[in-house]
């Protein structure tokens, strides 16, 4: 029963950090912190991108719960559920690289799904990317992938509205 309640927090802060990566790319990386994240929205040819710094944040946010959790750095005062989260950040992060990084912008191995939640994940992410520029858009989460005929219908509507403006190629 010990390692049951660890388990669960690594696990809702896992999902948790599906609402943060939701909100922040909404509100951060498509708001103020766009300069970070537009070479990622850009076709280019560079191994890096300033995008990537986002990562360097959310490692930041895990070796600071790590730290939080360590008797080792805090003493007595260590709060060991602190450990719990960071190990769930850190999860987030490896699931987010291999799936975001790796399948869909085929930066680390080529494989293209032919079905199933994958391929729903690949679908809503280049729909994500229909746009140009950082205004509109669909599917700024990364886990919960919606369904792509929905999201169409949502690109077609901003850019009718005027809202977005979308690439010809997304066929919204």
């Amino acid at each position: 029963m010990e390692i049951l309640l660890p388990i669960l927090i690594v696990l809702a802060t896992v999902l948790a950090m599906e609402f943060v990566a939701w909100s922040s790319h909404r509100y951060i990386m498509h708001g103020f912190g766009w300069e970070w994240h537009r070479d990622h929205h850009e076709p280019h040819n560079n191994v890096l991108e300033k995008n990537d710094l986002y990562g360097l944040v959310g490692a930041a946010m895990s070796i600071s719960m790590f730290a939080l959790g360590s008797p080792l750095v805090l003493g007595d005062a260590a709060w060991a559920p602190a450990t719990w989260i960071g190990l769930g950040i850190l999860a987030y992060g490896i699931i987010y690289t291999l799936v975001h990084d790796g399948l869909v912008h085929q930066r680390y191995f080529r494989w293209v799904p032919k079905r199933g939640y994958a391929k729903r994940l690949v679908q809503a992410h280049k729909l994500h990317h229909a746009t140009i520029g950082k205004e509109g858009g669909v599917s700024f989460g990364f886990i919960l992938a919606a369904d792509p005929v929905r999201l169409k219908a949502e690109l077609r509507r901003q850019k009718e509205a005027g809202i977005a403006i979308v690439r010809e190629s997304a066929g919204a």
